[in-house]
């Protein structure tokens, strides 16, 4: 009876450390490749959040709140016109501090402090150009990377952000 009893504890451990080794690396691999963890923000989303990211389109601003009051600004660069960036309201949904980033005809390694707040939409650190108010990104919000270090150590998972035009 003990023998039986060691070999069904040895079993489910077997299964359980298996089951935390493939959750593991599917997230990891859904997170380098294409991020689909974050979610928009439903109309349940608490009002009263302190922390708050707006993005301002036109003026090509980050604005960080604590609020009503101006913690950050940071000038970015969006997406161009043929690779617009989302408007409306979502929460941060996944923050890595490197993330490797491809697309069709990009494929860049160690993108810098990648918060995604929208399917593979991210507000992030972009060290390969310095044309930061000027929209040329394929839908990302690019930051110079110390600023994205600040934006990145001060928001949390669920941060609400905010893109209009």
């Amino acid at each position: 009876m003990l023998v039986r009893m060691r070999h069904s504890v040895r079993f489910i451990t077997g299964i359980a450390v298996i089951l935390v080794t493939l959750f593991a690396c599917s997230s990891s691999i859904v997170a380098e490749s294409n991020p689909t963890t974050t979610k928009p923000v439903t109309q349940t989303a608490q009002k009263s959040q302190t922390r708050w990211i707006e993005i301002d389109l036109s003026e090509q601003q980050l604005y960080g709140w604590e609020g009503k009051k101006l913690a950050y600004y940071f000038e970015v660069s969006t997406g161009k016109k043929s690779t617009p960036t989302p408007t409306g309201k979502f929460l941060i949904g996944a923050k890595y501090r490197y993330n490797r980033m491809r697309g069709s005809d990009y494929d860049i390694p160690d993108v810098p402090y990648a918060m995604y707040f929208y399917k593979g939409y991210a507000i992030h650190g972009a060290y390969w150009h310095n044309k930061f108010g000027i929209p040329v990104s394929h839908g990302c919000v690019n930051l110079r990377v110390k600023d994205a270090r600040k934006l990145y150590n001060w928001s949390k998972l669920g941060t609400l952000v905010v893109v209009h035009e």
